[in-house]
């Protein structure tokens, strides 16, 4: 059985097929004239079209966005303007004539861990997604969990100090506070910059934060890292670490397995997954 998983970006589209947990036909392009709906369409529509002509079950999308699962409409997508409100199943099934699937990217990212990644042979994973933001999917008792408007995990956007657990914990907080980029700081410390090295650690401890609201509101197995940022764990790992020695159940800390995202397809995946998970 082969599906077509399509993983959009705010500025760049992959789409491929799975087989055998892995992706074959991969194309991408980087999204343009994302101001014109009907530019964007056309683009998903020339990149999935001849995979389309494959053996091909169903069609499964990951979109940064909030999503009605049932509907398959997606809502204002991020980065993207011109996709305010989308019947998105509807016209990629009159177009392809296939079943097509609709769900949010994050949740897309830690399905695919789940089924063909880091978090197979755990039932209970969360995700989270390191970028210019934080977002989080979730696996309970083997299930995707998405809440009543596919809204759940949205860990970063909770109250934390002055702001939210979003703009300490993600890239956002080196341009708020240390007037660089996460890839800056990031490249700096890979050159052994102390500065670089002083700002990663201070980013882990809010990190670690973010993973014990994870903890203390899902109590996972599994914690699986990704997104850009993930890319520079070994520099907050120490700290990360360190801020959860005031963590109310030492155990549940002891237990927890913290894996780093290592397949670059994994979302692309996970969005394929959601053909069968759905049916």
């Amino acid at each position: 059985m082969m599906n077509i998983g399509i993983d959009l970006g705010g500025t760049k589209i992959k789409v491929g097929i799975e087989h055998k947990g892995k992706i074959i036909h991969q194309k991408k392009a980087l999204l343009k004239e994302k101001d014109s709906f009907d530019s964007t369409m056309e683009q998903v529509f020339r990149l999935v079209s001849p995979l389309a002509q494959e053996q091909v079950t169903g069609i499964g999308i990951g979109v940064p966005s909030v999503v009605d699962v049932e509907q398959g409409i997606v809502y204002n997508v991020t980065n993207i303007p011109s996709w305010k409100k989308v019947e998105l199943k509807k016209i990629l099934e009159d177009e392809f004539k296939l079943p097509v699937f609709v769900n949010n990217d994050v949740n897309c990212y830690v399905l695919g861990e789940h089924r063909f990644g880091l978090a197979q042979g755990f039932d209970t994973v969360v995700g989270m997604s390191i970028g210019t933001g934080l977002g989080s999917g979730i696996i309970i008792k083997n299930k995707l969990y998405i809440g009543n408007n596919c809204g759940a995990g949205e860990i970063g956007l909770l109250p934390y100090k002055d702001k939210n657990v979003e703009y300490y914990a993600s890239g956002n907080f080196f341009e708020a506070f240390h007037q660089t980029t996460a890839v800056e700081a990031y490249h700096a410390a890979c050159s052994g910059d102390e500065v670089a090295l002083k700002q990663w650690k201070e980013f882990g401890y809010h990190f670690g934060a973010a993973v014990q609201v994870v903890l203390y509101a899902y109590d996972p197995q599994a914690i699986i890292i990704g997104g850009s940022v993930s890319k520079a764990f070994r520099f907050f790992e120490s700290t990360m670490y360190e801020s959860f020695s005031d963590f109310i159940y030492p155990e549940s800390i002891d237990r927890l397995k913290i894996f780093i995202s290592q397949n670059e397809n994994i979302a692309l995946l996970g969005a394929a997954a959601l053909v069968n998970f759905s049916q």
